[in-house]
């Protein structure tokens, strides 16, 4: 059985382009969900774990804002806030009485880390501007 594919990377820049191409408008979560087919709570937390990515307030007018970087941010910074150190193969845990396990989970690990720092690095050549740009995202107006 196929296990579902974490979209907070792609959440996160959706919402950040659409932030950034408007970056004095506050837009509520509500607006940004619609735009992303998602959740206003899911976008909350996704873009509360952000640190320094973006800048919110709370209450009834409030909303988020891109921070003051955020045009220069690239997408490897976006997968690192969202990913961290998490591993990007999907590896699990080995039996720690299966010597074969340990060996395989030690080269997956070691295999892991270079497909994340290949991915990091590819990611660094754009940022949120670029895809404000290629997407005229500025141009276009936000629906709910």
């Amino acid at each position: 059985m196929a296990r579902p594919t974490n979209t907070q990377f792609a959440l996160a820049v959706h919402m950040l382009t659409l932030l950034t191409a408007d970056p004095q408008t506050m837009q509520s979560s509500e607006l940004l969900a619609s735009s992303a087919g998602s959740n206003p709570v899911h976008v909350r937390r996704v873009l509360g774990r952000r640190a320094g990515l973006v800048r919110s307030r709370p209450g009834p007018h409030g909303g988020w804002l891109p921070a003051d970087t955020a045009a220069g941010t690239t997408l490897a910074d976006v997968w690192r806030a969202v990913n961290g150190d998490d591993p990007v193969l999907g590896l699990h845990s080995a039996s720690p009485d299966c010597s074969v396990g340990q060996r395989i989970q030690a080269a997956l690990t070691s295999i892991d880390r270079r497909a994340a720092a290949a991915l990091v690095a590819e990611l660094e050549h754009t940022t949120i501007e670029d895809l404000v740009r290629s997407t005229d995202a500025a141009d276009l107006p936000l629906s709910a």
